[in-house]
């Protein structure tokens, strides 16, 4: 198997050593905290807690998106710690690629039995409207 993105693989990867050695059960930011640990030390870049503004009509809006992380400058790290993900979760990640002009993001959920992740590419003909449609509105 050849593996075409070694940057998502990685972020997976410390993902996996987090939730094998924590399990679920744990806060969001238990998590958050750990997972910066294992960045770290597994010497992969990253940002904690980056903020995006959201702009309109080309106007600097006062809201903003905080994603969790920011790894290899360009791949957005959304975390959660819930039974299971819904499309609300993946409609958030669809809005931080917006706001942040960033191509790639991983969803990643520490709160089921095993780890939870979504990979997910901005394509902005498809992701117009897809957040929207996530939502039922």
């Amino acid at each position: 198997m050849v593996n075409r993105d070694p940057e998502t693989y990685a972020i997976i990867g410390a993902a996996m050593v987090v939730h094998n050695e924590l399990g679920h059960g744990f806060y969001e930011t238990v998590y958050q905290e750990a997972l910066e640990h294992e960045l770290r030390f597994q010497k992969i870049p990253y940002e904690r807690e980056k903020t995006f503004p959201v702009h309109y009509r080309g106007v600097e809006l006062d809201a903003y998106y905080k994603s969790d992380f920011v790894c290899f400058g360009s791949v957005i790290v959304e975390l959660k710690a819930l039974q299971n993900l819904t499309n609300r979760e993946e409609a958030q990640v669809i809005n931080y690629l917006k706001a942040s002009g960033l191509q790639k993001a991983i969803l990643i959920n520490f709160g089921a039995k095993q780890l939870q992740y979504k990979r997910m590419v901005f394509n902005l003909r498809e992701s117009a409207s897809s957040a929207e449609s996530f939502l039922g509105e």
